[in-house]
């Protein structure tokens, strides 16, 4: 930093701190202050800038310090390459966002889409209008993408990270049976034997026909009949509000505000039913590679990701 001449030292860091307040305060003793140092640690240290500049740099007269022609014509550049530093060493999470420029690549499920686009293109809105997101559709493994730069940030029921990858979980939901206004299966509390004989739509990836519920049932020596097996849950929820399948639907736990990712079955006009078989929860979170962890529009990014699916969380 700051070269003499390409035979001569140069300065680092805190050698052109220590010129900046030296030049500014023309005082050894204000100096050291200015630096929280002692008087004698900043008169060595005005000694090795006079032999790095080969130059006084300040003199006596009389019963102050004045600045050598030298020392002049370098106080607007030290105070400058001292301004360069702090902006170099300011922490990430220093960033405005309102003067941000970015476009935020989110993999995750069409449900978990629906439910957080509005909210987090709202916030965008109000603190950071220079923002745009661009919404993936899940892979089956995320890695990668995250580890690649493909996408900043993946959110959903997070089970195949690179060992580096950052998990934080977001909100753990249950499992609702999701039918449509008037269908019979409202009109008394849901039995287990009830459940199985209903039609049901599943929801895969991968295809796959059974699931948890498959599991609780047959605990009751029941089966139930899958009618379709759909990639996507809005897919099933449509298909359960024009007919008579059964689809599931994550809901709130008892003790919590609605969740936002039941929104869309309440828009199609879904009843949610509980379940009277026990499921597990299901854990939603977000997946970051570690290189975002420290940067102040990233950090916006998952903040606000936090706001919309944690209905009252402030951060």
């Amino acid at each position: 930093m700051m070269p003499v001449s390409s035979s001569s030292p140069s300065l680092d860091a805190n050698l052109a701190v220590a010129l900046d307040a030296l030049l500014t305060e023309q005082s050894v003793t204000r100096a050291a202050a200015r630096l929280r140092t002692s008087p004698a640690a900043m008169s060595r240290t005005l000694a090795r800038l006079r032999r790095v500049l080969q130059d006084p740099l300040l003199v006596r007269a009389g019963q102050v310090m004045v600045p050598t022609p030298r020392a002049e014509a370098l106080r607007d550049e030290a105070a400058a390459v001292v301004r360069r530093l702090a902006v170099l060493l300011t922490p990430g999470g220093g960033v405005d966002p309102a003067t941000l420029r970015r476009t935020f690549t989110v993999q995750t499920s069409d449900l978990v889409g629906v439910a957080l686009a509005p909210g987090l293109l709202a916030l965008a809105r109000r603190e950071a209008p220079g923002v745009s997101l661009r919404v993936l559709a899940e892979e089956w493994e995320a890695g990668p993408a995250l580890r690649e730069g493909r996408v900043d940030l993946e959110i959903g029921s997070i089970d195949h990270v690179d060992p580096e990858t950052r998990v934080e979980e977001l909100v753990t939901v249950r499992m609702a049976a999701g039918v449509r206004a008037g269908h019979p299966l409202a009109a008394a509390a849901l039995t287990p034997a009830g459940l199985a004989a209903a039609e049901h739509v599943a929801v895969s990836r991968r295809g796959r026909f059974t699931g948890p519920l498959d599991a609780a049932l047959a605990e009751h020596g029941l089966a139930r009949r899958v009618g379709a097996v759909l990639p996507g849950h809005l897919a099933a929820m449509v298909f359960a509000a024009a007919g008579d399948a059964v689809c599931l639907v994550p809901a709130a736990l008892p003790d919590q505000p609605r969740s936002p990712l039941s929104a869309p079955a309440h828009a199609l006009g879904l009843r949610l039913l509980d379940i009277p078989v026990p499921l597990p929860p299901l854990t939603i979170g977000m997946a970051w590679h570690p290189r975002h962890t420290a940067d102040g529009a990233h950090q916006w990014l998952r903040g606000a990701v936090r706001r919309v699916l944690r209905p009252g969380h402030a951060g």
